[in-house]
């Protein structure tokens, strides 16, 4: 019943973006294609697979680092805080934030307290070792930690929207914020392809769902190097 008044919901609060073709571009002085396709396309080029949690532990995954410039005292953690700011905070020594101003779009609130954020890793890294990265080397999976080259793949939101996510993939959590859903579902997508992670076959059953509710959304994403 909850899941019928979800989806009665989403059908007339959809997140609605332009379909723009696919088109080569030049990333950050390396040669890299950028894709922008249908998200019913970008679902179904997820490749298919068992999920494997053997072996995981979150210390395989080195976050949060000294993000792009080492130098200057803030880790990723808060390079995205910084980025994601709609007011922005002070930074006094240590990179330590004050003030400030969030919107967590997860379960659409004002954040006013870096403290009250978690940065979230929009596919966790547990879903993310299931996914492939279980095969990946040290380097590699500190580069998914710390992904701040795609502005999709870390999301700062309120801290009780990402404990209740937590690890689980669209099939087992969507945002509360009914009108994100596509959105969510775009980046979650995006993501996948950007690190080229697999889906199992819930998780692509409930992605074909919602994507054929959000027919004029698009996937944009860059392989990672």
């Amino acid at each position: 019943m909850i899941k019928n008044l979800r989806w009665a919901a989403l059908a007339v609060a959809l997140l609605f973006v332009p379909f723009i073709a696919p088109t080569p571009a030049q990333a950050q002085g390396r040669s890299a294609a950028t894709y922008t396709v249908p998200i019913a396309a970008a679902v179904r080029a997820l490749p298919v697979a068992a999920e494997v949690r053997t072996g995981y532990q979150r210390t395989s995954f080195k976050h949060w680092n000294a993000g792009k410039n080492p130098t200057d005292g803030c880790n990723t953690r808060a390079e995205v805080l910084l980025a994601e700011a709609v007011d922005p905070p002070q930074v006094l020594p240590g990179c330590k934030l004050s003030g400030g101003r969030w919107w967590s779009y997860y379960d659409s609130k004002w954040i006013t307290s870096a403290a009250a954020l978690d940065v979230d890793h929009m596919v966790p890294l547990a879903e993310a070792w299931d996914s492939g990265a279980s095969q990946w080397t040290a380097a590699l999976r500190e580069a998914y930690a710390n992904d701040l080259d795609a502005p999709t793949s870390l999301v700062a939101v309120s801290a009780a929207s990402n404990r209740s996510k937590a690890d689980q993939d669209p099939a087992q959590w969507l945002p509360p914020a009914v009108d994100v859903m596509c959105r969510y579902i775009s980046e979650w997508v995006g993501t996948k392809l950007r690190w080229g992670l697999t889906a199992d076959a819930d998780e692509l059953g409930e992605l074909i769902q919602l994507a054929d509710a959000c027919p004029s959304t698009a996937v944009t994403y860059q392989p990672a190097p």
